[in-house]
């Protein structure tokens, strides 16, 4: 395996600037899913957004009430979603089961 070339101490900086601003917002994102400001339709809706795009699929059920890991690995399992899948490599049909699944 090759290692990535070295960064200057300026890029490290920046680096670990941006990776925090996008745990910020991340973390925004999942109070408002938790609050329920947002549903997972909503959230589905903004996987354009790079930062709702790379969030991991079971974090984003594991932060809903009533979700858990166990029923999230559950429901990922039967609708055929990777553990690792993130929102915005989610296909149409994906996407269609789990709004089918969380909808009243």
């Amino acid at each position: 395996m090759v290692p990535p070339p070295p960064r200057t101490e300026e890029q490290r900086r920046e680096a670990l600037a941006k990776a925090a601003e996008s745990r910020r917002l991340r973390a925004g994102i999942m109070e408002e899913l938790r609050s329920g400001r947002t549903t997972l339709a909503g959230l589905l809706a903004r996987v354009d957004d790079e930062t709702v795009g790379k969030m991991k699929v079971s974090d984003a059920l594991q932060t809903m009430r009533g979700v858990g890991k166990i029923r999230a690995g559950r429901i990922m399992d039967r609708l055929g979603i990777a553990e690792s899948r993130r929102l915005g490599g989610l296909g149409t049909r994906q996407i269609e089961s789990l709004l089918n699944e969380f909808t009243d």
